[in-house]
């Protein structure tokens, strides 16, 4: 890591050649240092680059605290997993033609942690720290999609890579993309695609359906998208009501939801999720109508699991999808933790290594280059299948897997959800110049 003194001169460099641009500089970066990770003096300083010494420092930002803490705790057991085997070996570093042991570029792989706390604005200062103090040349990480957006915001301001975790808001790679942007989870738009078939087969064309979310970015997103995708396929929509983020009792918002409601969607997350599920089961609302929970996560299901027998969602991945690379990560996570990963673990390990064979493919770190190696991308070493993470907007157009709670007779060894279906990309993607990635505008690489 290079000094504080030095680094603050080489950013007061950049922001001051004005007029001059990026360009101006290239001769400079020699004289800026690193001569090593296949940069030299080929290209121009930006961001936190040339990256010096024998060491690269990757940024990760999760919530530590809040309501997301738990996912939080998965992510930061993944990252760490994924350094580890960066630097050692193991995992999917052992699968991949474009990594091997040895860190990233012969470098080191070290990192520096903070605490979201779901909030926006404090996790915008803690990556902001993570950049301009402890000279991250990647940031990754996230349990919300209004602090996905936040941060990415920050890394393309400060032209460093931000590799997002866990945000399923269509924002996040629609209206709010950047180019120094990369997400892997699908979004609320596909979420939606998904599920309307399954449920019009499962429940019938003509329903009347009640919805609750989330009144932040992820959960407005999720309306919305659910309730497009339902109206067009013959459905009344009757309310849709907004629960505050972190509410610990739902009953009142209960007693208020119809009993003539034929499909209740509780659109919550984690300790929300957590919450809502047995409150609406309390009030015997399951007794009368259809409950749907559009993306469940680990918590929620834990947290609820007397109460999901039969209720159907997606997610991102499941630990027991029985394909090479879901295998290879489950044994590697379970066997340093002792646990099963959840797919947020899945999406931390799936964006280092991501990011890492990116450098590798451009034989540097220089961003613009990583970038160029991170679009238009097909895939299919990530435990989701054949996926294509595309140059129009950064979003990775993969299968979307559909889930059903096991009844409790049935759960066991951490067997919460069964995969009951996979929606094709085909079906559950969009073009690029329609859906969310119709407002989506990247912007500069930043060495234009």
């Amino acid at each position: 890591m290079v000094d504080s003194d030095y680094h603050i001169q080489r950013r007061d460099i950049l922001r001051g050649a004005g007029a001059t641009g990026l360009a101006g500089l290239t001769g400079m970066a020699g004289c800026l240092g690193d001569s090593g990770g296949g940069g030299g003096s080929e290209f121009p300083a930006i961001g936190n680059y040339p990256v010096d010494g024998d060491a690269v420092t990757l940024g990760f930002n999760v919530p530590q605290s809040g309501a997301y803490a738990s996912e939080g705790q998965d992510e930061l057991n993944a990252y760490e997993l994924a350094q580890q085997h960066l630097n050692d070996g193991g995992g999917w570093v052992d699968m991949w033609d474009d990594l091997s042991a040895g860190g990233i570029l012969d470098k080191t792989v070290e990192s520096v942690t903070g605490d979201t706390a779901t909030d926006p604005t404090t996790a915008e200062e803690s990556a902001n720290r993570m950049i301009n103090q402890e000279d991250a040349i990647m940031v990754t990480g996230g349990v919300s999609s209004s602090v996905a957006i936040a941060v990415q915001k920050l890394c393309q301001q400060e032209k460093v890579q931000f590799m997002s975790c866990l945000t399923h808001s269509n924002a996040t790679q629609g209206a709010d993309c950047v180019r120094y942007g990369q997400r892997e989870m699908m979004n609320a738009f596909m979420t939606a695609k998904a599920l309307g078939p399954v449920l019009e087969e499962e429940f019938g064309s003509d329903n009347d359906f009640y919805m609750q979310f989330a009144d932040y970015t992820w959960g407005q997103s999720n309306e919305g998208s659910l309730r497009e995708e339902m109206t067009s396929r013959g459905w009344s929509h009757m309310e849709s009501v907004a629960t505050p983020l972190g509410a610990s009792d739902f009953s009142t918002f209960m007693q208020d939801v119809p009993r003539d409601t034929d499909v209740l969607f509780l659109i919550h997350f984690g300790a929300d999720a957590a919450n809502s599920i047995p409150a609406a089961f309390d009030a015997g609302l399951n007794e009368d109508m259809e409950i749907v929970v559009p993306l469940y996560d680990k918590i929620a299901a834990e947290s609820a699991s007397e109460d999901i027998g039969g209720v159907l969602g997606t997610v991102d991945w499941n630990w027991q999808r029985d394909e090479e690379f879901s295998n290879a990560f489950t044994e590697a996570y379970e066997s340093e933790y002792s646990a099963k990963p959840s797919y947020a673990a899945r999406l931390a390990y799936s964006a280092t290594m991501r990011y890492a064979a990116a450098c590798e493919r451009a034989s540097t770190f220089y961003p613009p280059e990583v970038i160029r190696q991170l679009e238009g991308v097909e895939y299919a070493n990530t435990g989701l299948g054949d996926a294509l993470m595309r140059a129009c907007d950064h979003q990775s157009m993969r299968d979307v897997f559909i889930v059903q709670g096991r009844p409790t007779s049935e759960q066991s060894n951490g067997r919460l959800l069964e995969i009951v279906g996979r929606t094709e990309r085909e079906t559950a993607g969009y073009a690029c110049d329609a859906g969310p990635a119709e407002r989506c505008d990247l912007g500069p690489y930043g060495d234009e």
